[in-house]
């Protein structure tokens, strides 16, 4: 997948121009504005969590395609319940695929169809066939794969139809953060490992992000590493098997192993910087704003394998009409090239990273996407430098990341058990 040389800087607004030029735009006709004059502007309210309802975002996407935008971020659990009972509250969801069967059961979001997805044939097979390459691991739980086709009956599942449950955009694997400069020489010698966030030796500086479809597994699998607990299927736990879970984990709170529960990016960024933590679960964006503050935070690269995640963007069901036209042209919006690479730089991947590669330089292209060494200073999306030249990317390459997946966020069928064990946890 080269990438083209990077484009010189260009007008916001010049998307749209140079799409038309070509005979492509957002979802619309060549040469057909795509609000008729006189109108008033429309708004679009997106709702999501603040990974991706970022500001740049928002003032990039309303100059090129013309709208109003309004974002609505907030934490994780908190925008799904808002989403689930309230469709009217948003025209578009984001967030990521274990939401995808709350929303889809309460009947929050509409089926999106393919064929007004510019850039359907875009996308990789992550989101088609549930793997990158032919020797990568499906990973366990709902890879995105199982939950994006919207079958005959209404149901989600893997046969392909002209209609899907979601856009796939932006994904990245996940783990860990921790801190080198204050970490135990012990470990740092050893191969980095989900078990460290139940070691003995980290205890009271231990973060963990506070979602049941998320933390859930960050545990289990630090569980699993260190011999407390065998899972039959991690992505799928039965009762017993989260009864023995919380038991273990609930010990190690009244112990106060756990420094805290985080629900945002900058909460996490703030749990780190205060030195409140040495060691949580984190997200990409978060390393990269604290390397960018000179704060030695290293992302680990578990020997267990990753848990993986991908992003959603959902078309709520009370959307109908011109918004929800407006919603189909900025998920195309989302596809077209620049955003892929604003991501690209706080450490996500985008379903057509070949249309964004062009928007990135050589060395920008080789770190994130290929693995290898930085051959110069990289920027992230706020133009402080997060990766010094000579940094190599945990995990490596895309393809290698994403061929090492432990489990992927899941809502289990044990789901409601599961946030009774939550909330008994987080509250012990």
């Amino acid at each position: 997948m080269p990438p083209s040389q990077r484009l010189t800087s260009r007008p916001r607004r010049s998307f749209i121009k140079g799409a038309a030029a070509l005979g492509v735009t957002a979802g619309v006709t060549a040469g057909v504005a795509p609000f008729a004059i006189g109108k008033p502007t429309p708004t679009l309210k997106v709702m999501g969590t603040h990974v991706t309802l970022q500001e740049e975002i928002r003032q990039h996407a309303m100059a090129d395609l013309g709208i109003n935008i309004a974002f609505q971020p907030g934490g994780s659990a908190t925008v799904l319940q808002k989403a689930s009972m309230n469709p009217g509250a948003f025209d578009l969801y984001e967030q990521w695929s274990n939401s995808i069967n709350v929303l889809w059961r309460s009947k929050a979001i509409q089926p999106i169809e393919k064929k007004k997805l510019t850039y359907w044939d875009e996308i990789n097979d992550l989101t088609k066939t549930g793997k990158v390459t032919d020797a990568a691991r499906l990973g366990a739980g709902d890879a995105p794969h199982k939950i994006i086709n919207v079958q005959a009956d209404g149901s989600l599942g893997i046969e392909h139809t002209d209609t899907i449950s979601f856009l796939p955009y932006v994904h990245n694997v996940d783990s860990f953060g921790y801190n080198t400069s204050q970490f135990p020489e012990q470990l740092k010698n050893q191969e980095e490992s989900w078990g460290w966030l139940l070691d003995s030796r980290l205890s009271g500086k231990v973060g963990i992000v506070n979602d049941p479809t998320i933390g859930l597994f960050d545990l289990a699998l630090a569980a699993q590493a260190k011999g407390y607990i065998t899972f039959e299927d991690i992505g799928a736990m039965t009762t017993q098997e989260l009864d023995n879970l919380f038991s273990i984990l609930i010990e190690l709170s009244q112990l106060n192993h756990f420094s805290g529960f985080w629900t945002s990016v900058p909460e996490s960024v703030q749990f780190m910087k205060s030195q409140r933590v040495s060691i949580e679960s984190m997200f990409s964006p978060a390393v990269s704003a604290l390397n960018s503050q000179n704060i030695p935070v290293k992302f680990a690269a578990p020997k267990e394998g990753y848990r993986g995640w991908h992003g959603v963007m959902c078309l709520s069901s009370a959307s109908q009409g011109r918004s929800k036209d407006v919603a189909y042209e900025y998920m195309n919006w989302w596809l077209s090239g620049w955003p892929g690479a604003f991501i690209a730089r706080q450490g996500y991947y985008i379903s057509n990273p070949e249309r964004s590669a062009k928007y990135l330089s050589q060395a920008e292209w080789d770190y994130w996407y290929k693995g290898l060494p930085a051959s110069e200073n990289l920027k992230g999306p706020a133009g402080k430098v997060s990766v010094q030249k000579g940094e190599q990317r945990s995990g490596g390459s895309y393809e290698d990341r994403f061929s090492n997946i432990a489990v992927w966020n899941t809502v289990m069928p044990t789901y409601e058990y599961s946030l009774q064990k939550w909330y008994e946890f987080i509250t012990s």
